[in-house]
């Protein structure tokens, strides 16, 4: 059993993360024992389930959704939000592609020496 203060440290976090989760309702608030309110192990479970969802995307709707459906066991509507969650990270690579390739396009154009001002410096509306 861990203090907030351990228990936020154990997962990497700081205790006002903790308190926030709490208020969104993704983590209990424990009852106190000895006026002082004690973490277990399924608790840090649920947070490290938290964070790694935020890793891997999900916004915290869809995380709050996701720790819901534990209790039920939908796999259907979980596969659904990886699905959803899938769909968006790639449409975000594609955007960062288009990005790189641009940029490494005004990259190679400003060190061709050309005279004038830096394709890069112009195309970013200086």
């Amino acid at each position: 059993m861990l203090s907030i203060g351990k228990f936020a440290e154990a997962g990497g976090v700081g205790v006002e993360t903790i308190r926030f989760y709490q208020r969104k309702g993704m983590l209990e608030v424990p009852q106190q024992g000895g006026g002082i309110r004690r973490y277990g192990r399924n608790d840090l479970r649920r947070l490290q389930f938290i964070k790694l969802a935020k890793v891997a995307g999900f916004r915290l709707k869809e995380i709050k959704e996701l720790l819901d459906l534990d209790a039920t066991q939908d796999r259907c509507r979980a596969r659904q939000l990886a699905q959803s969650r899938l769909h968006a990270l790639d449409e975000k690579i594609m955007e960062l592609q288009r990005a790189r390739n641009s940029l490494q396009r005004l990259a190679t154009e400003c060190a061709s020496g050309a005279d004038g001002p830096c394709p890069i410096l112009i195309s970013f509306g200086l």
